[in-house]
């Protein structure tokens, strides 16, 4: 029997395990394929969702499913938390027990590490895990009137046009409280200009400049100080704040580090088209573990995982893979209350964002409903 692990149950882990389980199905019944899938929490969470959450446009229950009711019946489940990931043994180590593997997939995607900068946790506020988003979502909806800091630190991080929707959607959820003209937003990136596409940037910025939206770049934020509520950066500057909202510092996950697996942020080093971890044959990664100078988006997961799923599939009927990740990107960009525009790129073809339009907007509310299609690998 070929044992298949696949390391975390996020968006790559799950259509990756779905997709390979139901072109193997056959096998699994048969006994010549086992796959299961491990990962130390039971559900699964839509984390897009969290920018809506916060706006009380989403709630908690629609965020998360049962990750038991997603996958298909033929991935055995193991919740447990992975400490190691030994390859020279080609074992994957948890605090119950340990799981042996023939080919692994590691899909442990990123975490955020607010603790890394001074002050920022005592100070600040995010929505990049449900706890930040819930005392952000009770600190909007306290708010009368201030400066808001929308405050990037570090790249890379998860959905990279989050910050910008997240801007756009303040100043009408502000304007529609009344409470725009008493309130400044400012946006800090850390690159010389507002986002890394440059194509991006010239849409948004002039959307900026009609808003009000001020912004700052190569912003660097070392330290928040808690009690005077200003930001201080590594090129010297300050930015006072009465409303802090930043996106903390990603890293990978633990267990990649405690492996040396990782590089110095814990990003596994992968073949961007093959998907196999640098020096392994029987191992892959996807998702926003990996190093790939791709979006750590859940698109690229979704994409990424039906290749690593086929070539899988090759490597267990002992033939060549031959699929190949192209780069494919694809994300909405919420403009506004209502709405939104979209990029879609690869390694060849650089994004063109179209003019942002209510249907749009629509499609990707309506994405939200329709996700939990996508986790089973369906859509």
């Amino acid at each position: 029997m070929k044992k298949v692990v696949i390391l975390g149950g996020g968006v790559a882990g799950t259509v990756t395990a779905n997709n390979l389980a139901t072109k193997m199905a056959d096998e699994v019944r048969n006994g010549e394929v086992d796959i299961t899938l491990i990962t130390d929490n039971p559900y699964h969470i839509y984390e897009p969702g969290y920018l809506y959450f916060i706006f009380n446009r989403l709630r908690e229950d629609e965020l998360k499913r049962n990750l038991e009711e997603l996958l298909d019946a033929n991935v055995r489940l193991a919740i447990d938390r992975a400490v190691k990931i030994d390859t020279e043994n080609q074992r994957v180590e948890c605090e119950s027990k340990s799981y042996d593997y023939d080919y692994l997939v590691i899909a442990t995607g990123s975490r955020i590490t607010p603790e890394e900068v001074p002050g920022l946790k005592e100070a600040g506020n995010w929505f990049y895990d449900l706890q930040g988003s819930m005392r952000l979502r009770s600190a909007l909806t306290r708010f009368r009137g201030g400066k808001i800091v929308i405050s990037v630190i570090g790249i890379p991080h998860k959905c990279p046009v989050a910050p910008i929707e997240l801007t756009f959607i303040l100043h009408d959820f502000l304007k529609k409280r009344g409470l725009r003209e008493k309130s400044e937003i400012v946006y800090t990136y850390p690159a010389n200009k507002i986002f890394i596409m440059e194509p991006v940037v010239e849409m948004i910025q002039p959307m900026f400049d009609e808003r009000g939206i001020e912004y700052r770049t190569f912003f660097n934020p070392m330290e928040i100080d808690a009690k005077e509520k200003k930001i201080i950066t590594l090129e010297g500057e300050e930015e006072s704040f009465d409303l802090l909202i930043a996106i903390p510092p990603h890293k990978g996950a633990e267990v990649v580090i405690d492996s040396g697996l990782g590089d110095k942020g814990g990003w596994i080093p992968t073949d961007r088209y093959t998907l196999k971890v640098e020096g392994y044959e029987n191992i892959y990664a996807l998702g926003d573990a990996t190093n790939i100078p791709v979006s750590k988006a859940g698109s690229v997961a979704h994409f990424q995982a039906e290749v690593v799923a086929e070539n899988l599939v090759a490597d267990l009927s002992g033939i060549e893979p031959t699929a190949a990740y192209n780069g494919k990107t694809f994300c909405f960009i919420e403009t506004g209350w209502e709405e939104a525009t979209y990029i879609r790129f690869d390694y060849s073809t650089p994004p063109k964002p179209v003019v942002p339009n209510k249907l749009l907007h629509f499609l990707k509310v309506a994405y939200n409903k329709a996700y939990w299609l996508t986790a089973r690998g369906l859509l």
